[in-house]
């Protein structure tokens, strides 16, 4: 192996007036760090190392560790890193009907819906994962079980990926609960975090769900994790993970069949890698990692 040392400097401040440029210098030289990496090879097999400057990092464009980045989700270490991909259920019967859906069972796949489970199934086919999770509630529960076909393990069905419950909005069309309960409509609509009914939050309490789940994810054993769940619950579970507040809920979207990547490090911090994958939706991409 053959490695060379490159230091390059690139002047800024050839304009200044002299003074002007003299500090520039001082203050340039003093700041600037030069990369450097050494490398040594007695033989092809033979062993290799590297000293790379901290500071350099910065230089790949890429994370190296991201410890402090966000709080612990786990607030305990875990057994390793973990990898987990949240999916959206696929386009359900009140999705189409423009029906507010929350914790109802009555809601079921479409045609359509089966066929971007499909999509996502075909999506994820070169990628292991150790478990599946997904919520129990009809319009979830047969994307998963479209998705996961062809896998040895048995999906594991947890009451904590449910959707929110929405109580009276629950079936109803969207443009018929804003003429019938506009008050509480428009705050669920545009103040998600203060809706409540007789006492109930249930956003805020969709929050500490999706902290139960993300707990009973990442204790299992394993290290990458499927998990296919419902729009609101996603939007907890990414915000959650994030350390963002409930009036975040929003700021984040999900499309039907939609994939959003995590990694977690022993620590339980999170570092979201992707958001809303769709491009499978629309042709026959794979993802392989």
């Amino acid at each position: 192996m053959v490695c060379e040392a490159l230091s390059l400097t690139i002047p800024f401040f050839t304009n200044l007036a002299s003074k002007d440029a003299k500090l520039a210098t001082n203050r340039y030289n003093l700041c600037r760090s030069t990369p450097r990496i050494r490398c040594s090879s007695s033989s092809a097999e033979g062993p290799v190392t590297a000293d790379i400057l901290e500071n350099d990092y910065a230089l790949t464009g890429t994370a190296y560790d991201f410890e402090r980045g966000t709080i612990s989700i786990t607030r305990e270490s875990l057994s390793s890193p973990k990898k987990v991909i949240l999916v959206r259920h696929g386009l359900s019967t009140w999705n189409e009907e423009g029906r507010v859906q929350g914790s109802s069972n009555l809601s079921v796949l479409t045609e359509a819906g089966v066929k971007q489970a499909e999509r996502c199934r075909h999506a994820l086919a070169k990628m292991h994962f150790d478990k599946c999770f997904s919520s129990p509630i009809s319009r979830a529960k047969t994307t998963a079980e479209v998705l996961w076909q062809g896998r040895e393990e048995p999906l594991v069905f947890l009451d904590s990926l449910k959707e929110a419950h929405l109580f009276f909005l629950e079936g109803m069309k969207n443009v018929d609960a804003k003429v019938i309960y506009p008050k509480e409509y428009i705050t669920w609509r545009e103040d998600p975090a203060n809706f409540y009914v007789n006492g109930v939050y249930p956003l805020r309490r969709l929050w500490a769900t999706a902290r139960d789940a993300w707990r009973e994810i990442l204790f299992t054993p394993g290290e990458s994790f499927l998990v296919v769940t419902h729009k609101s619950i996603v939007r907890a579970l990414i915000c959650t993970a994030l350390g963002l507040p409930p009036e975040r809920f929003r700021s984040i979207d999900v499309n039907n069949g939609g994939m959003s990547t995590f990694v977690f490090n022993k620590r339980g911090e999170a570092m979201l890698k992707s958001l809303n994958l769709t491009a499978h939706m629309y042709s026959d991409h794979v993802y392989l990692s």
